[in-house]
């Protein structure tokens, strides 16, 4: 006699299994996959985050550097993981760039990732040569125009978010500057500090520490408000570009099939983590807010950041395919 009671007894058994897969989890390390090198600002806060978790988890988180095509290279790595948590994307604001600036993607950076959490946001940064005879983003833009694309601009690559932020600008103020893209935001950053190239919208953390001592000269923060590890330098706004945000910031994806139970563990990590007090003084020492949101929130502020510089790169006819 067929048993009435086998199908629902063997559903309860799945449905219980779940929560205790989760907690089961991790069982080894995780690989999270970073788009940059190391030394840029996305690698420092991942490794901030990296050292808590391994901590937090048991098991160690293990920073997997795989830069190249603007974070594409790491992003595809990541999507096509299997969906088991134990490999993670700890993106930054480049993602959101990709689906406007590249046509052929082998990945769709909202159909193919579960966020997480964002981890921290800090706005770019505008840096000169202190040789460069100006000392405001007037006096810059004044001598863009007096001479069109003699200036030129380095980027930690095209298509990343350092390049959007001055296609912003120039959109914005009519200047029209040289594109130098580099691989990563500390060569990007080396190149303008000896003189390689004239300005450059640095990260904060990248930024802040050779503006204290005057191997670059800070020109404006692209954020509403000024910086607490700056506070000289003004914003964008203030500087008078109107409408000028560019925040890098980081946080983390899994691939998309992956367990909501896992997902909701992670983020409850990550949210414990950013509490921590020395974390927060590590992401603050680098000019860095914590964030912590929760996976529908940087959901939807990812789609909003993608709609934003789609627009960008359809005014600006970037397109880098």
């Amino acid at each position: 006699m067929k048993n009435q009671f086998a199908l629902p007894f063997t559903a309860v058994a799945l449905v219980c299994a779940l929560p205790a897969a989760a907690q089961e989890y991790p069982a080894r390390s995780i690989r999270m996959v970073v788009p940059f090198p190391a030394g840029g600002g996305s690698d420092i806060v991942a490794r901030v985050l990296a050292q808590r978790l391994t901590a937090t988890l048991g098991q160690t988180m293990v920073a997997d550097n795989r830069a190249g095509a603007s974070g594409n290279i790491a992003a595809e790595i990541a999507a096509k993981a299997p969906a088991d948590g134990y490999t993670l994307l700890f993106a930054n604001s480049s993602l959101s760039i990709s689906p406007a600036a590249y046509t052929k993607l082998s990945f769709d950076p909202v159909k193919d990732f579960a966020p997480i959490s964002m981890v921290s946001s800090y706005p770019f940064v505008l840096v000169s040569h202190p040789s460069l005879p100006v000392k405001t983003v007037r006096d810059l833009v004044a001598l863009a125009k007096a001479k069109p694309e003699a200036l030129t601009f380095s980027t930690a690559g095209a298509g990343t978010m350092s390049h959007f932020a001055m296609e912003l600008m120039q959109l914005l103020t009519a200047a029209k500057l040289t594109h130098l893209p580099y691989k990563g935001a500390a060569p990007a950053g080396i190149a303008v500090m000896s003189g390689e190239a004239h300005v450059s919208f640095l990260v904060m953390p990248v930024a802040q520490a050779q503006i204290r001592v005057n191997r670059l000269r800070g020109l404006g923060v692209a954020a509403k408000t000024r910086a607490a590890v700056i506070p000289q330098v003004p914003t964008m706004e203030e500087a008078g570009v109107k409408g000028h945000i560019a925040l890098q910031w980081n946080g983390f994806f899994a691939p998309a099939a992956t367990p909501r139970a896992i997902i909701d563990k992670l983020h409850r990590e990550t949210v414990a983590a950013l509490s921590n007090t020395d974390v927060k003084q590590r992401l603050a020492d680098e000019g860095a807010d914590p964030v912590g949101s929760s996976p529908a929130e940087f959901a939807a502020f990812f789609r909003s950041e993608a709609a934003k510089w789609g627009d960008v790169a359809k005014r600006s006819g970037t397109k880098l395919d």
